[in-house]
């Protein structure tokens, strides 16, 4: 016999709200059955509940998630959908090295004024850009 599950046994499982849920399925990422008045998930959507839990975690928007769901149901051999997601997954690690590029740069930026700062409060003239007293090294080693 099939294994079902309720909204919230699976919201309780997966650790997310029964409202993300039904949120999801109102996007149609999840389609229940119905027994008689409850909505019932089956394995297949406890695995796309999963899936899309994943993507979100990932950064993908549910559009796209939406777009890899679509293709495993039209290819079963998923050929389609790895094509896609091996894509889509180059171009993630590309906006997020990006974005870690750019932290990099702001917390550089912040680190100086910081030392900036600390040089005023003390009466004396800042370090030059790119050198750190041994005190100051080993208190932003600390945070």
């Amino acid at each position: 016999m099939t294994e079902l599950f309720t909204v919230n046994q699976l919201a309780e499982e997966l650790g997310v709200t029964p409202r993300a849920i039904r949120f999801y399925e109102v996007k149609g990422l999840l389609s229940p059955r119905r027994a008689g008045t409850t909505r019932v998930f089956d394995r297949r959507d406890r695995a796309r509940l999963l899936l899309v839990l994943r993507g979100k975690r990932l950064g993908f928007s549910l559009a796209e998630i939406r777009e890899f769901l679509d293709l495993y149901d039209a290819d079963r051999s998923q050929a389609s959908q790895l094509g896609l997601l091996l894509a889509r997954v180059r171009q993630r690690i590309t906006e997020l090295e990006r974005q870690r590029r750019d932290v990099e740069q702001t917390l550089s930026e912040l680190r100086l004024v910081e030392t900036e700062a600390r040089a005023a409060l003390a009466g004396r003239p800042p370090a030059p850009a790119g050198t750190d007293t041994e005190a100051e090294g080993a208190s932003r080693a600390a945070e």
